[in-house]
């Protein structure tokens, strides 16, 4: 009987640096939350990558990591290499093209809870109606319902991307517990994790966003 193939595993430096790809230029915290990591073991290898040539530190209040040029080549060429050699091309691909369907599905999503209609006029939301919030986030966890199989399909490719469900699902959690900044309007926000998703998605099969 054939057994199935294990998810492979990113190693951690590789880990770190893609995450940074994926959200752009953070603090050390961000990356931390991203990439699944205590904030020591990101910061080590951070400095590591730094050393390397292939992330830049801003230091200040506003500071914080991102990747140099170099960083970002090193990062495409690896992450290519890690797909071919775990033989999780044709699962990402045909995951991808999941994710392409719901993808148009989730912005309406978001434009609904932006912004809503009063007197045939459309307006910004200004979550004064408790009523309508609920049933648009009722949507967003009907949303993640069927976008659990896709993290699914992910997660069993590669297992970088077993961070997506948990990060999607604690933003649905706490929006619906009442933290609505949860949905659309923080950096670890429903439609930013999904925003970072989509972009790992692209970064990984070498494609570019249209």
């Amino acid at each position: 009987m054939t057994q199935p193939v294990s998810p492979h595993a990113t190693s951690t430096d590789l880990l770190v640096l893609h995450t940074l790809r994926c959200i752009g230029f953070s603090d050390l915290s961000a990356v931390a939350k991203a990439s699944g990591l205590s904030e020591s073991d990101v910061e080590s290898e951070l400095i590591d990558l730094a050393v390397a040539g292939l992330v830049t530190r801003i230091a200040g209040a506003f500071g914080g990591w991102g990747l140099s040029e170099e960083g970002r080549a090193a990062d495409a060429e690896r992450i290519a290499r890690e797909l071919d050699e775990a033989g999780a091309r044709p699962a990402l691909t045909a995951a991808f093209d999941h994710f392409l369907v719901l993808n148009p599905e989730l912005l309406d999503l978001c434009t609904a809870w932006q912004t809503r209609t009063l007197d045939g006029t459309m307006t910004m939301n200004d979550h004064s109606d408790p009523a309508y919030d609920t049933r648009v986030l009722d949507r967003f966890t009907e949303f993640h319902q069927r976008a659990e199989p896709l993290c699914a399909e992910l997660s069993s490719a590669l297992l970088r991307f077993r961070r997506y469900p948990v990060r999607l699902a604690d933003a649905l959690t706490r929006a619906r517990a009442g933290s609505l900044e949860y949905v659309t309007d923080s950096t670890v926000s429903y439609h930013t994790v999904w925003f970072q998703l989509h972009e790992d998605l692209l970064a990984t099969l070498g494609r570019t966003r249209h």
